[in-house]
């Protein structure tokens, strides 16, 4: 067996194309009604259809599991996170850990938290 994508889910599914793209450049792989498949393998849901196969509420901002991205040039990153429009929430700008990897923390316009660092 082999994990083949991960879903998160979303209030607008073209604002989070957007937001994917603009930041981290994955592009939209299948577009198929309320469902997105983009490269990296990352596949956006609509929360409406979300709801209906689950049957509760979606909880944003839960802190419960993160999208973690790997970025060589982290303060370009940092700085490009800090003009986008609309601006995002933090959860940490970037900073250093003690075994010296740089991390920012942040969610996307839906809640999802997402940490980007340097390679390990």
């Amino acid at each position: 067996m082999k994990l083949k994508n991960v879903l998160i889910v979303v209030k607008d599914i073209e604002r989070s194309k957007k937001f994917y793209h603009d930041l981290f450049g994955l592009d939209v792989i299948v577009d198929n009604d309320g469902n997105v498949i983009m490269t990296e393998g990352l596949v956006l849901q609509e929360e409406s259809i979300w709801k209906k196969f689950i049957g509760k509420d979606v909880i944003p901002e839960n802190n419960s599991s993160e999208l973690y991205f790997e970025e060589k040039e982290i303060e370009a990153f940092a700085d490009k996170l800090d003009k986008y429009q609309p601006p995002v929430k933090y959860v940490n700008r970037l900073m250093t850990h003690s075994w010296g990897q740089k991390v920012i923390r942040f969610y996307d316009p839906d809640g999802n938290l997402i940490e980007v660092g340097t390679p390990v």
